[in-house]
Order: structure tokens, then C-alpha cells, then sequence
């Protein structure tokens, strides 16, 4: 397991404070400079995950990112039990750090049943041996990077990624909004159902926005362009095992207005769709 795969299932791990109420550590993740996006959602899922029973996993969620995190200071996660049916529960989520929101969820739980059962199938794309991560390819390009920007570049991370088809760090050429690359996190082996989602929850806020800069020319190390998360949601399909390979298969429909419209589709390696997500981002000019 590795350092970061450890500090992931760490912040996981939120601590009861009183009934409903939970908090979670804010260092970790993705980057030193604020709260990533999927470190609060999984927090938040988290949470919601103590007060709801074992055999209702999370079908969905629904969450809008109201002000950036400080990784400086805890998070504390206020669950509100709005109902608690025969096969649905649901739960509200309000993140709060020093006294202001700064991310409100909504998720729902199902008590699974069989039922009809389609699904598109997954993208025909080359597999993830052979692909180097992201800690290859970033290391490889360190050198070309801005030296403020380094040591976040090369951190370590808990998600072990592959681009399909990766991209210039600097000066990518425009090109089709579609993006794949498979992902996984062997240290999610043995975790329970919960926190497999918990994972994957995190994880599919990695690189979706990164869709909808592609059309351009975009990247996020150019000083050209501010983005940042501003909803997010998730549907589980079927159970989650990302100590496997996973396919995040994604496009960008939509941009305009200084808003991006960005959507996934999660497979196993065999094909099965695990989930599917969709965001809203902001697409700013810097100096704007």
C-alpha cells in the first residue's frame, strides 16, 4: 500500500463528533493548495454511510461545491436523515469548515432487488498494460513545468492512472473532447462495499473536467485558463472493486457561457458499467 493510498483510506475514516455530525481531516489527496473536489464528496458519502443500514449501498448523489477548501483545517460533515423508507433512504450532507458551507450533498440509498437489465457497452479501446501512469508521465515532464507548480505536480497520488491517449502537459493540440484512461487503487482490496464507493466517489472527480479543455488547447499549467468543480453527480450501477482496473470514459458536450458541461461512464475491465457521473465546471479566462 502505498503512502497515499494509506493517507486516502485515512481520510475516509471520519470521526463521530455527535449524533449526525462527523468530521473529517482536510490535508490529502490530489493537491496542497486547497480541498480537492472528490476528497469532499468521498468525506461527505462517508458520513452519510454511518447512518444509513449495511444492506442499502448508495445508488446516488447529488452535490454542488459552494467555496473552495482550506487542507489547513478539519471539515465537518452535518447528516440529515430525511427519510428512511422500505427499499429508499435518503440523506442531506452540509460540509462546514470555520463556520461557512462550502459543499452540500444530497444521496440515496436502495435496498437492491432484481430487475430488467441493459447497458450500453464499454468503449473499444487498448488496455491499460503497456500505457504508462501518471507518475511517469509527469515525472518525464517535470522539467517543462512552471517551478511553482512542481512539487504538486510530482506528488505522490492515491489513484494509479493510464491515459489512453495522453496529452501534452504545455502545448496540446486541439482535439476531440472524448478522453479515456483506466484507474484503479490495489489498497481497496478488502475494504467494505462502503468504502469502495467511497473510493470510486473520489476518483471520479479526477481529469473529467480536463474534457472539456481539450477542444482548445487547454491545459492546467498554462496560466491561461481557471476552472473549478461546480456540481457534481454519481450513480452506482453495480458493486465497485477498484483495487481492479476500471475504464473513465468521458466527454464534454457542452461548453459556454464560462461553464462546462462534463459527463463519465465507469466500466470494470470486463465490460460491466459501474457507474456514471456528470458535471458542471467553470471555464474562466484568466484576467477576466
Amino acid at each position: 500500500m502505498t503512502d497515499a493510498a494509506t493517507e486516502l483510506l485515512d481520510l475516509l475514516d471520519v470521526d463521530p463528533v455527535k449524533d449526525n455530525l462527523f468530521r473529517g481531516i482536510g490535508v490529502g489527496g490530489e493537491t496542497s493548495t486547497r480541498i480537492f473536489g472528490g476528497h469532499v464528496i468521498a468525506q461527505a458519502l462517508a458520513s452519510a454511510y454511518l447512518t444509513v443500514p449495511d444492506d442499502r449501498p448508495c445508488h446516488s448523489l447529488h452535490a454542488y461545491f459552494l467555496r473552495p477548501g482550506n487542507p489547513e483545517y478539519s471539515v465537518d460533515y452535518q447528516v440529515e436523515r430525511d427519510r428512511d423508507g422500505a427499499t429508499f433512504t435518503t440523506r442531506r450532507v452540509v460540509a462546514l469548515q470555520q463556520g461557512k458551507q462550502i459543499f452540500n450533498m444530497i444521496a440515496s440509498f436502495h435496498l437492491p432487488r432484481e430487475g430488467w437489465e441493459h447497458q450500453h457497452p464499454m468503449p473499444d479501446v487498448k488496455g491499460p498494460d503497456g500505457l504508462l501512469n501518471r507518475a511517469e508521465l509527469r515525472a518525464a515532464a517535470m522539467d517543462s513545468i512552471p517551478e511553482a507548480l512542481r512539487k504538486d505536480f510530482v506528488r505522490k497520488r492515491p489513484i494509479e492512472i493510464r491515459e489512453v491517449a495522453p496529452r501534452d502537459f504545455i502545448a496540446p493540440a486541439p482535439v476531440d473532447d472524448h478522453h479515456d484512461l483506466w484507474f484503479r487503487m490495489q489498497a481497496a482490496r478488502g475494504c467494505t462495499p462502503a468504502i469502495q464507493h467511497c473510493v470510486l466517489a473520489y476518483a471520479s472527480d479526477l481529469e473529467l473536467l480536463g474534457s472539456s479543455l481539450r477542444p482548445h488547447g487547454l491545459t492546467w499549467f498554462q496560466n491561461k485558463v481557471m476552472t473549478a468543480s461546480l456540481d457534481h453527480s454519481l450513480y452506482f450501477h453495480a458493486p465497485v472493486q477498484f483495487e481492479n482496473w476500471h475504464l473513465y470514459s468521458m466527454d464534454s458536450p457542452f461548453a459556454g457561457t464560462e461553464r462546462s458541461f462534463n459527463r463519465g461512464s465507469i466500466y470494470s475491465q470486463d465490460g460491466r458499467l459501474i457507474a456514471s457521473v456528470a458535471q458542471e465546471g467553470l471555464l474562466r479566462a484568466i484576467g477576466d
